[in-house]
């Protein structure tokens, strides 16, 4: 079992909770996140803003800003994992910064509360 971690933007969670869907992943969880990736900041501009230089905090602007995303979350079989990713890109690729990016962990194990059903017998 895997769990797929996908942080996309806000505006694409109905189209990506679609093609999980039509992936055949019906069981997943979506969170409200806020973050930012690494952009496009000039190290001496940063550096002249934390020293307090007036003119380096103006250029910041909005740099250092956390934007809303959506953190969506699938524990599928290892068989499963292609398939939602690739859902996800295709959903999500624009080829502009802020698509997103996919994490993938090993899951040791899952109990299914209510049968106390274990491994993939609890997620399916």
């Amino acid at each position: 079992m895997k769990e797929v971690i996908a942080v996309v933007r806000i505006n694409m969670m109905n189209q990506t909770k679609t093609a999980l869907t039509d992936a055949g992943i019906d069981a997943f969880f979506a969170h409200e996140a806020h973050g930012r990736g690494k952009g496009f900041m000039n190290p001496e501009v940063l550096d002249g803003a934390g020293k307090g230089i007036e003119e380096a905090a103006s250029l910041l602007g909005e740099k250092g800003k956390l934007y809303a995303k959506r953190m969506v979350t699938a524990v599928v079989n290892d068989n499963e994992v292609n398939d939602v990713v690739q859902a996800i890109i295709e959903t999500n690729q624009t080829g502009m910064p802020g698509d997103g990016k996919i994490f993938i962990l090993p899951i040791g194990d899952a109990v299914r509360v209510r049968t106390g059903e274990t491994g993939t017998k609890s997620i399916a």
